[in-house]
């Protein structure tokens, strides 16, 4: 089939821009040629044959920030602008989504995120618009919703939540719902009556992942982890669900000069630097300046964080929530230890339940004894060894590209 694929982004590296890559790589794999419709390429070599760049699917764009900014952030005190603004803004994108589908002869189209989360209102409705008027099949991959986050898509205005309500997720006579966690699954059934099809994120588990090689040999040296020292890694952006604070807490109570811990994301995403400026006191008043090392400028490319796994020992993923967890399945393709909290609404019924071999926590409280069974793990390497090949072999029969293609093959079925 011809599958026509809509997105804010694409060649990125948040969750959803990365995930959609591989199915990419996996629909093709089955035969299917791909189009792709977005509002920014980021290091991304566009194919004008496949690929069409239009601008107001950005998130950045004039019709996504304005949207925003009037439904949740600085309304007016009436609605109707802002109403009237995402009609028209969403016939335009509906009409170029026609033309796009007509042009490219597409027979199904995948909405990424676009229909499930109202971060760019005007596109959500072009594509319900799109849909109705055409009666294109339509697979929306649902990577989270509105209702998950709080009071980040909730209105002063009655009006506006009952739009998005209306309109986020996508609910209409045979849309394929694909959704990244069991939570997701419960939550159609039980809000909607729908059967949504669970898809785990995955990776590729045949490729060659955290290995040391001669390019990567000197990078820990280069951030400040010398030959001597042994680092754990907390490969994730600087937001506060990440529990970071615990990692730098494990630090401490550790009691080791020699430990470091590298963290590898930006604080781009934490409104204001508050929680970057709280981790800052916090690694102050213990004195762990020389012990926590902050590593962004030097991984510029966190799509590929191989060179950053090659040479940990262990890693930490103390997250308090997470639609799935890509940092953890990618602790495990590289064949690290990984210490985990276990976070809601997924860990246990997604993850923790396959038999990985971790140290667990619950509600980010480190115990005297699970700081003795991280100790155990990271100054043993021959048992590192040992679970990163225990785990990856898990890791592979549950979340690879494998089990990606026998569920896109029964997704992409009309």
């Amino acid at each position: 089939m011809r599958i026509g694929i809509i997105i804010g982004r694409i060649g990125g590296v948040d969750g959803v821009a990365l995930e959609t890559e591989k199915w990419i790589d996996v629909l093709k794999k089955i035969g299917h040629e791909v189009f792709i419709m977005s509002g920014e390429f980021e290091s991304w070599t566009i194919d004008r044959d496949h690929d069409y760049l239009f601008p107001a699917l950005s998130f950045f764009s004039v019709e996504a920030e304005w949207g925003q900014r009037k439904a949740f952030f600085e309304p007016d005190k009436n609605p109707d602008a802002l109403l009237e603004h995402v009609e028209k803004a969403s016939n335009r994108i509906h009409f170029a989504m026609r033309q796009w589908i007509a042009d490219k002869k597409i027979d199904v189209i995948l909405s990424e995120n676009a229909s499930a989360l109202p971060c760019h209102l005007s596109m959500g409705v072009a594509i319900k618009k799109l849909v109705e008027t055409t009666g294109i099949p339509i697979v929306t991959h649902d990577h989270d919703f509105h209702w998950e986050r709080g009071q980040r898509y909730v209105s002063v205005h009655p009006e506006i939540n009952h739009y998005v309500d209306k309109n986020f997720p996508l609910l209409l006579p045979n849309v394929k719902h694909a959704v990244i966690n069991t939570f997701g699954v419960e939550t159609f059934k039980n809000r909607f009556d729908i059967d949504a099809t669970l898809v785990p994120n995955v990776m590729d588990f045949n490729r060659v992942y955290g290995v040391p090689t001669p390019e990567n040999e000197f990078f820990l040296r280069d951030v400040g982890v010398l030959k001597d020292e042994i680092a754990l890694l907390q490969v994730t952006r600087i937001v506060r669900r990440k529990g970071i604070e615990t990692a730098i807490s494990l630090i401490d109570q550790l009691d080791d000069k020699k430990l470091k811990l590298v963290i590898t994301g930006n604080n781009n995403d934490d409104e204001n630097k508050e929680y970057y400026n709280e981790l800052i006191d916090q690694i102050h008043d213990l004195n762990l300046s020389r012990q926590i090392i902050f590593a962004a400028h030097k991984v510029l490319d966190h799509k590929d964080l191989s060179d950053v796994y090659a040479h940990g020992r262990a890693a930490t993923y103390f997250s308090t929530y997470e639609g799935f967890g890509n940092a953890f399945v990618e602790t495990i393709l590289a064949k690290k230890p990984i210490f985990v909290n276990n976070y809601k609404p997924v860990y246990m019924q997604d993850i923790g339940n396959k038999g990985f071999e971790t140290v667990m926590i619950e509600d980010s409280n480190l115990t005297p004894e699970s700081i003795q069974q991280m100790s155990d793990i990271i100054y043993n390497p021959k048992r590192c060894i040992e679970i990163g090949e225990y785990n990856f072999n898990i890791g592979k029969k549950h979340f690879s590209y494998e089990v990606l293609e026998e569920k896109l093959s029964q997704l992409f079925t009309f």
